[in-house]
């Protein structure tokens, strides 16, 4: 009987423990959308705490090619949109989120709504003793395939151009 009643707890734990890890994950990664979607809330209301969200050394990768910045430099660059009302309004339509087994490292990819259209990004999150900190972000335009050829003649002419004088 004390084998029958340890091999029943050996397959209920052996079942329940993968379906509480599922719980868990799930748990977790409603908490992630929600500091991410939070993240870009933020901008679109101007709020400071956007840049708090970025780690210290953290980098966001913009559109253009000139766009790397660590968090001082893009706040520097963004401060002329974030003393309006909205600096830049971000929907997500669809994310996936990904995670180290020890659950501190966060990736993440998603599509967006936003006043350029679609566009992509994809991240990388760290968890703190203190929450969650983004360390890296990119964002691009998402150009479909059939006028790829068409933006890159448009950027090739535009690069071609000599540089404006002052």
């Amino acid at each position: 009987m004390k084998q029958l009643l340890a091999l029943v707890c050996l397959v209920f734990a052996s079942v329940a423990l993968p379906a509480q890890a599922v719980e868990s994950d799930a748990a977790y990664r409603k908490q992630i959308n929600a500091f991410i979607d939070e993240w870009h809330d933020d901008a679109a209301n101007a709020r400071e705490a956007y840049f708090d969200k970025i780690a210290p050394n953290g980098i966001y990768i913009g559109t253009d090619k000139t766009e790397l910045w660590n968090r001082e430099q893009f706040k520097a660059w963004a401060k002329r949109f974030f003393d309006r009302k909205s600096a830049w309004s971000f929907k997500a339509t669809k994310r996936n989120v990904y995670m180290s087994p020890d659950k501190k490292f966060i990736w993440f990819d998603e599509l967006l709504d936003t006043q350029m259209g679609v566009c992509q990004a994809s991240g990388v999150i760290r968890k703190t003793d203190t929450g969650f900190e983004i360390e890296h972000y990119q964002l691009s335009i998402a150009v479909p395939n059939e006028v790829a050829d068409k933006v890159t003649k448009i950027v090739k002419d535009h690069e071609a151009k000599p540089a404006a004088v002052n």
